[in-house]
């Protein structure tokens, strides 16, 4: 009987953490992960990607929109602007992406300057074929 009652009190805690859980990462977006003292926040890194896009899109015949970064993807401030550049296809990304820059992180034990890809799409509907 008592190894019955902590079976259920066990699944009943598992429940409890998961649904906790859900609810933490069902409130995280990009949106909301903003720059802090020690760390980048995704939501700056894909803006200096959306800036380098609105410059490209403004003088190419080809038009481009960002996507996400990397949910995953965890890096230090950076301690100087942030530049952004088409990513090389040397790097052998099989999609497009437009490489995030810092070239100088603030002091820590991990990284001292760090690039992020963001992926990037064509919009549909417009090639350089039905501008012209």
């Amino acid at each position: 009987m008592a190894a019955d009652d902590t079976s259920i009190l066990r699944s009943i805690l598992f429940a409890a953490t998961l649904s906790g859980c859900v609810a933490c990462l069902a409130s995280w977006s990009i949106e909301t992960d903003r720059s802090t003292h020690e760390k980048h926040g995704l939501f700056e890194i894909r803006e200096e990607a959306r800036r380098f896009i609105a410059q490209e899109n403004a003088r190419e015949l080809q038009q481009w929109d960002v996507l996400e970064p990397n949910a995953k993807v965890l890096v230090p401030r950076c301690a100087v602007p942030l530049q952004a550049q088409w990513t090389p296809k040397s790097l052998g990304r099989s999609q497009p992406s437009v490489m995030v820059i810092c070239t100088a992180a603030v002091p820590n034990t991990v990284m001292k300057r760090w690039d992020v890809h963001v992926p990037v799409k064509r919009k549909p509907g417009l090639t350089s074929h039905s501008l012209r």
